[in-house]
């Protein structure tokens, strides 16, 4: 059977496993953040910076190596630009 606090939650038990889902990290607009790409989609790379959406950045911000090609590959740590941590379409809006 499950006790009370379960049942009926403080803001107290929000709070901290919104922290810990977060990982104790402090996402602020105008900062740079480290992300990973999970993914890419015709010119965009989709980048998780572990906030509740994925960002999308432009493949050509990222350059080309000495081969011409892109140096983004899926998996990959990259460092991004966060705008906002949200937009309009609830999509974080970063760049590089």
């Amino acid at each position: 059977m499950a006790d009370d606090m379960s049942l009926n939650p403080t803001r107290d038990d929000f709070s901290a496993l919104l922290d810990e889902s977060m990982g104790g990290r402090d996402f602020m607009e105008g900062t740079v953040v480290k992300g990973i790409v999970v993914g890419i989609e015709k010119d965009f790379a989709i980048i998780d910076v572990g906030l509740k959406t994925e960002g999308r950045v432009s493949v050509k911000e990222f350059g080309v190596d000495e081969d011409g090609k892109s140096p983004i590959v899926i998996g990959a740590t990259v460092e991004v630009f966060l705008e906002r941590v949200e937009n309009a379409m609830g999509e974080a809006v970063i760049s590089r």
